[in-house]
């Protein structure tokens, strides 16, 4: 039985691969900020850690508790729509520390093991913004793309170990939390002058017709960690996966 370790399991792709990974008779271990018991369905496979990914110390705690695992999966991550001109550095440096410096310290902290061990497989949750252009995401574009690189360069790295390192790119999913969970860290990120072009975006985004479920994260981040051939990147979400396709 694979034990899987999963970052940012208090709502969407992160609960959902919980989830998913626990149907497949997995032992899970669902990290949040603020662990919420009632989330996830009874199991005596399931354990649930308080985790923040940008604190050494609560990375340390939660390895500790953990023990040994065979897959690291780095869905924490937070979202920022907004003009950049308007976005002030305090916040974009706070984007980094979860979705790009917060996934190295886990990788970091896991390394270790799986290198003596020989084993082990690490998946990085991106975004399909890092497949074609978005308009009003640029931080956020900025620290997923961040971690497409630094994924790109481990899996070399850490290869001649037995570890193997993926990468998962959701599409846009309307039904996700992305929006909700960072509506106060987005208040005034749109400025006047920049009202008719979001307006015009927001209109773009409810209009697509194929778009990511949270399911559909779920099923690429299990085929990822599945996977013992050497691909890297794995598109979650019809639109996602026509987006790679013409990148």
């Amino acid at each position: 039985m694979k034990t899987v370790l999963i970052t940012g399991c208090s709502s969407g792709y992160g609960l959902e691969t919980a989830r998913h990974f626990l149907a497949q008779g997995c032992k899970v271990i669902a990290t949040m900020r603020t662990p919420k018991e009632d989330l996830l369905p009874a199991s005596g496979n399931l354990q649930i850690l308080p985790l923040d990914v940008t604190r050494p110390d609560s990375i340390a705690r939660a390895l500790d508790a953990a023990g040994p695992i065979d897959v690291l999966v780095n869905n924490a991550g937070i979202g920022l729509f907004g003009a950049f001109e308007a976005t002030p550095m305090s916040t974009v440096r706070d984007i980094f520390e979860t979705n790009t410096f917060g996934v190295m310290a886990m990788c970091q902290a896991v390394i270790p093991q799986f290198r003596t061990s020989r084993s082990g497989i690490i998946v990085n949750v991106t975004s399909s913004a890092v497949l074609a252009p978005f308009p009003l995401v640029a931080p956020y574009t900025a620290s997923k793309t961040a971690i497409e690189g630094f994924t790109a360069s481990l899996e070399l790295e850490l290869k001649g170990f037995g570890v193997r390192v993926k990468l998962v790119e959701p599409g846009y999913g309307p039904s996700t939390s992305f929006i909700a969970n960072g509506q106060q860290r987005m208040q005034g990120l749109i400025p006047e002058t920049y009202e008719p072009f979001a307006h015009s975006v927001f209109a773009g985004f409810s209009n697509l017709k194929a778009v990511t479920k949270e399911t559909d994260v779920a099923a690429a981040v299990l085929k990822a960690a599945s996977d013992t051939s050497d691909q890297l990147r794995f598109p979650a979400g019809a639109d996602a996966i026509a987006l790679a396709k013409s990148a």
